[in-house]
């Protein structure tokens, strides 16, 4: 669609640095672009010489508005688009391909007595934050390591150091017991530092340490103490022995590189802390096709860092990126110091950078075999599957669902949808229970199945509320019962074409409508265990939304009791904290800080709690 007096707006674009949106005809928006004359970037996607790419003719055909905003220099452009992108995710737009929030590690170093949690957002609070981690499995192998070496607390217990007695994880040498006063906080923080040089790779700095304080305390003859040292500088020097030493420079580095393959393309990034490989992760690229290396490559460093919670002071890349040196005043700005974006062209450096590459390489083989692999057995289950129920069709669209309640109390339900075998999660659906009093969970099911093929209907009649399409299987947990009260609701709306059968978890028997005896199916079965997974991923979806009910449930009815608080501000603490346990642990100054609070309200939550 064409955008209305276009040259006059073109002409009109002001020649300043800027960030701008290119939008669709539905209003949304299909690319964010910075420039730092805004004018001729924004001309240039009317060139003809620039339209020979089929992405920029995709976008240019697409286009039917365009907005601006000005900016006072290139750097803020760049703060601007990387917040944009962010928040719009453009389909033009190169960005990472999975858009869910990486975990940190997060050390509460705002606290007297600080410990390590798992978070998924940074905020300025005064803590300190080391990731994201792409693998959550990678991260509590870290977590469990740093356990076993440094006794810290895990415990939600106030510290006051006069409690009377301490918890196992003292007595079994997994805390150092300040809550009981056998360490100061002093001794605690120090510990804690060590920590956090841990987690930054800088092992030598934490054995220097260790052996000053294990010989000083030898010296004064506290030997039970200098012998724990001794175990934890052991123990730290073993984990130091099996880092791989990739640099005799022993720089701080970050090292990034990409592999493409089919319209694929993974980046992979090493971090090198002292010389030595601390740890790697990968990150797959979406609308990267028809898109040059460069692009490519400051799209993933603009993203990455903008929640890395370290910047390194030298980033050594593949090949020269566009806008190297506002990137580089970027992050020097978030790290406080210079840094450099470095393409090593000999020695040592070019060694680590094809070491890289190659790693990118075997990874991204590696995810699209497995992906194909993953797409093969679920083309063998829909066809097992429609074989094993008689179907007329392949079953390409399998929604599947669930109910969770406890005796009525917080009662939800799920829809999870499998198209082609494989989950589809910007599908599912959940549903909170909102007629039905009690624990009678065929009501519910119905009541749930109801609203979501009424939903259909209204779609089907031109209605404007719209609804996926309707499904080729629905999958119950449950057995006669449940699969009755479905069969009830599809001839309610007329579509009892629709196949439905009921999965029971106990012997895992497949109830078919119109069928007196359950049909029991080997354990190996892919029919049957593509039916397994339908049922697990509505109970894990309905059961998780029901226990955050119940928490909220439990964290509003505590609220309600304390003097001051009412509805407004029982629903703002809700939103800020989300748990009765965050709450508790929260200062006053942060509970002030939320809306509709204030000091004394603060003062009265915490003297409650």
């Amino acid at each position: 669609m064409a955008i209305p007096n276009i040259k006059e707006r073109l002409d009109s674009l002001p020649t300043r640095p800027g960030v701008y949106l290119i939008k669709g005809d539905a209003g949304e928006v299909l690319y964010v672009g910075k420039a730092v004359n805004l004018r001729s970037r924004v001309r240039s996607y009317f060139h003809a010489s620039a339209a020979h790419l089929p992405r920029v003719q995709h976008l240019v055909g697409s286009m039917a508005d365009l907005e601006f905003i000005v900016t006072d220099s290139e750097l803020e452009a760049l703060i601007l688009e990387c917040n944009l992108i962010k928040k719009h995710r453009p389909r033009y737009n190169v960005k990472l391909k999975d858009d869910k929030r990486y975990p940190y590690i997060k050390v509460t170093w705002q606290e007297d007595f600080p410990r390590v949690q798992v978070v998924r957002r940074m905020k300025r609070d005064g803590a300190r934050y080391f990731g994201p981690y792409t693998s959550s499995k990678a991260m509590r192998q870290t977590l469990e390591l740093i356990r076993r070496i440094f006794p810290y607390i895990t415990c939600n217990r106030k510290i006051t150091g006069t409690d009377d007695r301490a918890c196992l994880y003292y007595h079994i040498k997994r805390c150092m017991g300040p809550c009981i006063g056998v360490v100061s906080k002093e001794e605690y923080r120090q510990m804690m530092e060590q920590v956090c040089l841990f987690l930054h790779g800088k092992g030598e700095e934490i054995v220097a340490s260790l052996v000053r304080r294990m010989e000083s305390a030898a010296e004064q003859m506290e030997f039970e103490q200098a012998a724990s040292l001794r175990d934890q500088l052991q123990a730290v020097e073993q984990v130091i022995r099996r880092q791989r030493v990739v640099s005799t420079t022993m720089a701080d580095q970050d090292v990034i590189a990409l592999a493409r393959s089919d319209g694929e393309t993974c980046v992979q990034i090493f971090f090198i802390r002292s010389g030595k490989l601390i740890g790697r992760e990968f990150f797959l690229m979406d609308a990267t096709s028809d898109v040059e290396a460069n692009e490519i490559l400051a799209s993933f460093i603009k993203q990455f860092y903008d929640h890395a919670a370290n910047v390194p002071p030298e980033i050594l890349l593949p090949a020269p990126v566009d806008e190297t040196q506002i990137i580089e005043r970027w992050l020097r700005d978030k790290r406080a110091a210079k840094v450099v974006l470095r393409v090593p062209r000999r020695g040592q450096g070019r060694a680590l950078m094809e070491m890289v590459v190659e790693n990118a390489t075997q990874t991204l083989t590696h995810l699209m075999a497995r992906e194909q692999l993953e797409e093969d057995r679920a083309l063998a289950s829909l066809s097992d599957l429609q074989a094993i129920l008689n179907l007329e069709a392949t079953p390409v669209r399998i929604e599947a669902y669930d109910i969770s309640n406890i005796q009525g109390v917080a009662a939800t339900g799920s829809m999870v949808v499998f198209e082609e075998g494989m989950p589809r999660k910007s599908r599912y659906r959940r549903f909170k229970i909102r007629t039905v009093t009690g624990p009678d969970d065929y009501a519910m099911m119905k009541e749930v199945l109801r609203r979501r093929f009424r939903r259909a209907i209204a779609r089907e009649a031109g209605s404007e509320e719209s609804w996926t399409d309707l499904p080729d299987l629905i999958v119950i947990d449950g057995g006669k019962g449940q699969l009755n009260a479905a069969l009830e609701v599809l001839a309610e709306y007329g579509l009892e074409q629709v196949p439905a059968v009921g999965l029971a978890k106990a012997r895992e028997e497949i109830f078919q409508p119109g069928e007196s005896e359950p049909l029991v199916l080997p354990q190996d079965s892919p029919g049957l265990q593509l039916l397994q997974r339908l049922r697990d991923e509505a109970h894990r979806f309905a059961i998780g939304y029901h226990q955050r009910l119940r928490r909220r449930q439990s964290l509003s009815s505590t609220l309600e009791e304390v003097p001051g608080i009412g509805p407004k501000r029982r629903l703002a603490l809700l939103k800020s904290f989300g748990s009765l346990d965050a709450i508790r642990g929260a200062s006053v100054e942060e509970l002030a800080a939320v809306e509709e609070m204030n000091q004394t309200v603060a003062r009265n939550i915490q003297e409650f709690l």
